[in-house]
């Protein structure tokens, strides 16, 4: 899909790729419209390193 160049600065969402005019506009339709996509997937965001993983000061 390709935007016009007048829309893109405006944020989109990566689930239905509806535009929105502002940041606060596409968090509240992402809290609305797909909050099971989020509460389901929101385990995955919490992550532990590995065993074995290096950490670097």
């Amino acid at each position: 899909m390709v935007l016009p160049l007048v829309d893109e600065n405006k944020p989109k969402c990566y689930l239905c790729h509806e535009g929105f005019e502002d940041i606060e506009k596409l968090r509240i339709h992402q809290n609305a419209s797909h909050k099971d996509y989020f509460d389901k997937n929101e385990k995955q965001t919490k992550r532990e390193p590995a065993p074995g993983d290096v950490t670097v000061f």
